[in-house]
């Protein structure tokens, strides 16, 4: 799309934009704005808003707040062309040719998904809003253009009608002001909730605002003799300090007296002052605790009414010390001490990142970035777009709670968090081996809410049990509940992988198909790469959790073998023979009510540590260990009493040898790569061999490993070495 020259009308809103950004970034890219403004008043050319005015106003308005917020000059021009791929004839690739990658991928972080037909609406919001979380975890500039495109809106909504009013309003309040809170963006979450707070509840609106009005006077006049107070007295101490009033806005007073059930007269806060002291570092922080102490020898505290948010900041990074005195005329009056810096990061939060990263190249705040992380951790892997959206709202609205591990370092949670949520935040495995937890050093329940001030120790067992089902009823935080989640998906992976592999075998053999010459041959290869999948493992989980019907899949494998022929099957080398019998000690198994056994591990099935075992008396050679589902148990069985009980108790001294076999798309290098693997899982090979079939390479090796989870370790490692297409455990059927 060829870039036209601005046109006499729209260069004074060139200019204005140029100035406002050159305010706060004096070596400003003029031309890339003026180029996006261009492009984007070409691509809008002939539009109009609801209000008769050019649609161009729209991104122009987006892109003031976004200048408002100091954001650099990509996030400015990308604010301009935000509504260009979505609302006109341009497409993303001409926004990447003409502004480059960075530009395209914040204008497509901000763009609905369209094209695409969804069940219903709920679903198309909730894979909306998991786009823009997907793109904001990886350039957090996509929310804020996205925050300043509804401000404006919202600044202008009297144009839609009734119903569109409502419920963007309503959106507004349950989405985008409570996101604006989790970033730290105060002075955007304050003016939203305003604007949305007029559009729902109108009259209630009008009541707040002429009580606020009738009383600005009395305030005002009240807040400068305090702040006059307060100067001389940090003049005599040296504590360079700017004293302002505070206004307390309209929805947070409407949700005070209608959620908390207070009178108009009771909200203390309506009276509030700002100190910001003039050092910034460790001095102004050490002003912040002299001012606090001064305020207090003046005026006497309020019990209960005291924060430290420096001491222990918010989740969003909200920093500054809280606190109301009895000022003068007795009257209740909130005061708030922070620094410059704090104050910056306090009304622009993530925003103010970009001011004090201006110049090219500065060093990345990386506990910012951190931090950024933690609040993108919105269920990003969730498959179900409502459970999604739930989360994703629950996460947005919670408070926090201040808890203390044993040895006194802070954790913020969510309100309402458990032992269990606290366990997960120190980390994932410790959440898997808690068994328990202590509270101010006494045992409490897993569902035990904990309390701002809590100290809070985890008790683990040695061997990861893993979590509970139930637990997921009792965490309260999405990392949790995450967590516990992904843990479940990996236990039943394997065995759903499984019953894939065992519903695909049984469909052949009904066909009287040979199945063991059919599993690692090339043309059932072909055929699952046919059926759209790059990995032998994501096709047998399909056909496992029952997505991908067997009978397809057989129909397919018939279908090619009326025009070729199955490859003979390489031959796997006979299991390893049977190791010398020994104690149980050396295998880490225990026999019921016996000590000090000989054992020996069946050569038959290869059981390793983590496998399910059975037991079998043999006369003259102790105990046979064998898997539970190995073929010749079921021949055992009539002889049930020769079975005893057995398991494993963690403390082998010996490696099991298992076989595995590899099927890959033969390529150079690719057993160099494989043995690499092996190598770094620490995994001896003891013997391997194969053959290559229709440019598919069968191997198999003999290995030894420590126990079933080294086992998973290799595999799924295995099957990520480029061009694998299967790896798996060799077991007798």
């Amino acid at each position: 799309m060829a870039v036209v020259e601005t046109s006499e009308r729209h260069q004074d809103l060139v200019d204005e934009l140029i100035r406002d950004v050159e305010a706060y970034i004096q070596d400003a890219d003029r031309e890339l704005l003026a180029k996006a403004f261009r492009f984007a008043a070409k691509a809008h050319e002939g539009q109009q808003r609801r209000s008769g005015e050019d649609f161009i106003e729209h991104p122009f308005g987006v892109a003031k707040i976004c200048a408002e917020l100091h954001l650099d000059e990509e996030a400015v021009a990308a604010a301009l062309l935000h509504d260009v791929v979505e609302d006109t004839e341009s497409t993303i690739d001409e926004v990447r040719d003409e502004f480059g990658a960075d530009i395209a991928q914040l204008v497509e972080g901000v763009t609905k998904l369209t094209g695409i037909s969804f069940q219903s609406r709920e679903q198309a919001e909730a894979e909306n809003y998991r786009k823009m979380v997907m793109a904001m975890a990886h350039d957090p500039r996509v929310i804020l253009i996205k925050l300043a495109d509804r401000l404006h809106n919202m600044r202008t909504a009297e144009y839609w009608g009734r119903q569109k009013q409502m419920q963007k309003a309503r959106e507004t309040l349950e989405v985008y002001a409570p996101l604006a809170h989790r970033l730290g963006i105060h002075t955007v979450k304050w003016e939203l909730e305003d604007l949305a707070f007029e559009r729902l509840h109108p009259r209630k609106y009008q009541e707040i605002k002429t009580m606020v009005a009738e009383r600005r006077a009395e305030r005002q006049k009240r807040v400068e003799e305090a702040s006059s107070t307060l100067q001389q007295e940090f003049e005599k101490v040296d504590i360079p300090a700017e004293i302002s009033g505070r206004a307390k806005h309209f929805y947070s007073i409407y949700e005070k007296m209608a959620k908390r059930g207070r009178e108009f007269n009771e909200i203390y806060d309506l009276t509030a002052m700002r100190v910001i002291v003039q050092r910034d570092g460790e001095e102004g922080i050490r002003d912040c605790y002299g001012a606090l102490g001064l305020i207090h020898s003046l005026w006497k505290p309020m019990p209960g009414r005291f924060k430290d948010y420096i001491a222990m900041p918010k989740l969003n990074r909200y920093r500054a010390l809280h606190t109301t005195v009895i000022g003068p005329e007795g009257m209740p009056l909130e005061i708030q001490v922070r620094t410059k810096r704090m104050h910056l990061e306090a009304e622009y939060g993530i925003a103010a990142h970009w001011v004090y990263k201006r110049r090219r190249g500065a060093k990345v705040d990386e506990a910012w970035e951190a931090w950024v992380q933690q609040v993108m951790d919105w269920h990003t892997d969730e498959t179900d777009p409502l459970e999604f959206m739930k989360t994703f709202r629950t996460d947005l609205f919670s408070d926090e709670v201040y808890v203390f591990t044993p040895k006194g370092d802070l954790k913020t949670l969510p309100s309402g968090s458990t032992p269990i949520d606290f366990a997960y935040a120190v980390h994932t495995d410790v959440g898997h081996r808690m068994v328990g937890s202590k509270v101010n050093g006494r045992i409490v329940p897993l569902h035990y809410r904990l309390k701002s001030g809590d100290f809070v120790e985890i008790l683990t067992a040695k061997k990861g049990r893993g979590p509970s089902r139930d637990w997921m009823k009792v965490a309260a935080s999405s990392r949790a509940r995450n967590k516990i989640r992904q843990w479940f998906s990996r236990e039943t992976r394997g065995e759903t992988e499984q019953k894939g592999r065992e519903s695909l075998e049984q469909a052949l053999k009904a066909q009287n198909l040979p199945y063991r010459k059919l599993a690692g041959s090339a043309l059932l290869a072909q055929v699952i790469r046919e059926t759209g999948f790059k990995k032998a493992e994501d096709f047998y989980l399909a056909l496992g959790s029952g997505k991908l019907p067997v009978s397809q899949i057989v129909n397919k494998v018939l279908q090619r073998l009326k025009t070729t022929e199955v490859a003979e099957e390489a031959t796997v080398p006979k299991a390893p023979k049977a190791r010398e019998t020994v104690a149980s000690e050396s295998f880490g198994i225990t026999v019921k009510g016996v000590e000090d056994v000989l054992v020996r591990l069946a050569k038959c099935c290869t059981p390793v540590p983590g496998d399910g075992i059975v037991g079998y008396i043999s006369l003259g050679k102790g105990i046979t260990i064998h898997r539970e589902d190995c073929p010749n148990v079921k021949a055992l069985r009539r002889n049930p009493e020769r079975f005893t009980e057995v398991d494993w108790d963690g403390d082998a001294s010996k490696s099991f040898r298992v076989q595995i076999a590899v099927d890959a798309w033969d390529r150079a290098r690719l057993l160099e790569d494989v043995a690499r693997t092996f190598a770094e899982h620490g995994t001896n090979i003891v013997s391997y061999g194969g053959v290559v079939e229709d440019q598919l390479a069968k191997n198999w090796y003999t290995a030894e490993v420590g126990d079933i989870k080294d086992l998973r370790g290799l595999l799924t490692a295995l099957r990520n070495v480029e061009a694998v297409f299967d790896a798996y455990r060799v077991t007798p059927t």
